[in-house]
Parts: C-alpha cells; sequence; structure tokens
C-alpha cells in the first residue's frame, strides 16, 4: 500500500500523520528516507502532537528518545552511528522487535539490521520547497 501527500508547510502534516496513524499498528517501525533538512523530525514532531507529546526533539546526540501518551514512540536518529556494532549496544534489536512505534532516520546506517518488515516514509523536496511524504508499506 501508498499513500503521498504534498505539503506547503510543516503545519499541513497534521492530516498526513493522522492518516498513517491510522494504517500502521502500534509496533510499527517507519525508516524515514530522506535527505539532510528535509523534514524528517519535523514529520515527528507532527506525529508526536497528534499523539499527544509535545515536547519531541531531534534525538542526534542521544540516538534514541522515548516518547510515551496514546502509544509509545521511539524516535532514532542514527546519523552519528558510525558502525553498526554501536546500535547493537544499546539494544536497537530490542526496540525494534518489541512494542511500540519505531521511527528511524537515517537507517541506511543500520541496514542489515533492519528486518523487511517494515514501512518506508520517503520525503522528497521539490523545486519551490514544498515536500512530497510518500509513505509505502
Amino acid at each position: 500500500m501508498t499513500l503521498v501527500y504534498l505539503s506547503k508547510k510543516p503545519q499541513d502534516l497534521q492530516s498526513f500523520a493522522e492518516a498513517v496513524l491510522k494504517l500502521l499498528p502500534e509496533d510499527a517501525n517507519v525508516l524515514l528516507d530522506a535527505p539532510m533538512g528535509s523534514g524528517k523530525t519535523t514529520f515527528v514532531t507532527q506525529l508526536c502532537k497528534v499523539l499527544g507529546i509535545h515536547d519531541v526533539s531531534s534525538p542526534t546526540y542521544s540516538i534514541v528518545n522515548e516518547y510515551r501518551a496514546k502509544r509509545l514512540v521511539y524516535h532514532f536518529d542514527c546519523y552519528r552511528i558510525e558502525e553498526e556494532e554501536e546500535a547493537l549496544d544499546f539494544g536497537v534489536e530490542e526496540y525494534l522487535d518489541g512494542p511500540g512505534l519505531c521511527l528511524i532516520e537515517w537507517p541506511e546506517r543500520i541496514s542489515s539490521l533492519l528486518e523487511d518488515d517494515y514501512a518506508r516514509l520517503q520525503i522528497e523536496v521539490l523545486p519551490n520547497e514544498d515536500r512530497k511524504f510518500i509513505l509505502s508499506f
């Protein structure tokens, strides 16, 4: 299944985030596939707002942030991971196999640790700076 959404500004993402949450199981793993500055963390922030989570920050230095509200959410930023062993050291497999929605920025840094059972959210930056979101699962 594929869901496509065009956004002109970050505030437009609320309805898309609502649709995503309705479609995905509570323990889904979502790979955020997009270039730097395209809106990965902005999307996660909007999705979390729909769930009642308002204090969202990028886990660039902590690697993973945990949020609890209507759903359990783990937000990963794997950008700083240089070796997949680092992800194993902090227990990435327990997160991915356990309960909770896992949202993973820079998943290519841990690609061999990811199973085939995931959703992929691609974000394309359009020439006019709008964004195209493509969720496939």
